[in-house]
């Protein structure tokens, strides 16, 4: 437990204010952001951030408890000093190759004497999509409608209002192993800090980088971390289908250890300085050094290595884009954002490899500690305190600028699928 609590300021300007709080509970760090939201303010100011290194998460999922609360301690703390605020709840991650997206579909008779559709009949015909056979130790989180279809007619957005006798719809349901989540779950309890939601983490980056555009035309967002790789891929303004490939940027610190023969430490030098694929072509040799020890290695040598992990992980990616008949139609192209994505040249790298438009995405809109949060690591943590303003039930419709208008068409909608 956190040795200190700071009390929440009291003052006039303070109380007429409302605090959200994300939490990225990452595998090799815990993020936290805690975000104000003023009666005259157009977008959320950040106040606070913290992050700590995390030893008890392997491949998104909590393996060592105490580990976990220790980091998520930490973070909250740093944020707690820096934004003077208590941080009691927040909206968290949730991450791993437990996660798995499969597509049913439900079906419901309109039994109404009008035979209107009405909001009740979107949540009846959702729920029967979500009858479907699990394992015991697996658990449905979150329910996508793709399209609706009533008496044979398609592709329908939102029926609310239309009149018909039998309404389809056609879902994307996303489980986890349930050990996992009462993992994750135990781990936040014994910190002394409540779960307002769990998102998963390719879902909450997306809010903070991908525009309401691009979520109508097409587009796929991958998170690349530390050992996962988050793929979620929207158009026509839903969630079409979400994927976790259990290969980070560590895999590719891993093979340079070993395909350079140097420990660990040097290997993860020469990644974050001259591992990008946009680096060949430079100097024949490099050189790190760390304490009083330099290492030099060929040139040759790390560009055949990045190139080759690189492949295989973009590989995996397109693969779950054919899955849905999209491998290079997606006309919002592909958004990157983690830690692995601040690679040299990986958005050149994954234009060439998925033949889609591609960049590298940081939060941005934001008023506040803004340096702190320009950084592509920072987008499931700033999208998860996005979250968790919406799940408070704030009215920033009125006084929200442009970008955050467009969060609340789509998050809205997501909320009243998610399960807390």
């Amino acid at each position: 437990m956190r040795a200190v609590k700071y009390k929440r300021y009291t003052s006039n300007h303070i109380m007429s204010s409302s605090y959200f709080v994300g939490l990225d509970i990452g595998t090799t760090a815990v993020r936290c952001v805690v975000g104000q939201l003023n009666d005259q303010d157009v977008a959320p100011t950040v106040i606070g951030t913290g992050v700590a290194a995390n030893l008890g998460v392997r491949k998104g999922a909590v393996t060592n408890v105490a580990d976990t609360v220790s980091a998520i301690d930490a973070a909250i703390e740093q944020a707690e000093r820096m934004s003077g605020y208590e941080v009691g709840a927040a909206t968290v991650n949730i991450n791993g190759s437990h996660i798995v997206g499969m597509n049913s579909k439900g079906v419901i008779a309109i039994s109404s004497n009008t035979r209107e559709i009405s909001p009740d009949d979107i949540a009846r015909v959702e729920e029967a999509a979500t009858v479907v056979q699990l394992p015991a130790n697996r658990e449905i989180i979150q329910v996508f409608a793709r399209d609706y279809r009533l008496d044979g007619q398609d592709r329908i957005r939102d029926p609310v209002g239309m009149t018909g006798v039998r309404l389809e719809v056609d879902a994307h349901v996303v489980t986890a192993a349930t050990p996992s989540l009462r993992n994750l779950e135990k781990a936040m309890d014994q910190a002394g800090t409540s779960v307002h939601y769990r998102l998963l983490a390719g879902l909450a980056a997306a809010e903070a980088v991908i525009s309401r555009e691009q979520r109508e035309n097409g587009v796929v967002l991958v998170d690349y971390g530390a050992s996962t790789t988050n793929i979620a891929v929207f158009e026509e303004g839903e969630v079409q289908h979400v994927a976790v490939i259990p290969v980070g940027s560590h895999n590719l610190t891993n093979d340079l250890a070993i395909g350079l023969r140097t420990e660990l430490d040097v290997a993860e030098a020469v990644k974050l300085a001259h591992a990008g694929p946009g680096s060949h072509g430079q100097s024949r040799s490099v050189s790190v050094t760390l304490g009083e020890d330099s290492f030099t290695f060929k040139r040759s040598d790390i560009d055949h290595i990045v190139r080759s992990r690189l492949d295989e992980t973009f590989e995996l990616v397109d693969q779950e884009l054919d899955k849905i008949n999209r491998a290079g139609k997606l006309p919002g192209g592909a958004v990157l954002v983690g830690g692995g994505a601040k690679l040299d040249g990986l958005a050149e790298y994954a234009k060439d490899f998925l033949k889609l438009p591609a960049r590298v995405a940081k939060p941005h809109g934001f008023a506040g500690l803004v340096d702190t949060i320009d950084s592509p690591e920072f987008a499931t943590t700033i999208g998860l305190m996005l979250y968790d303003m919406h799940a408070s039930g704030m009215d920033t419709g009125a006084r929200a600028g442009t970008r955050l208008k467009s969060a609340a068409s789509t998050v809205g909608l997501w909320l009243k699928r998610l399960k807390p």
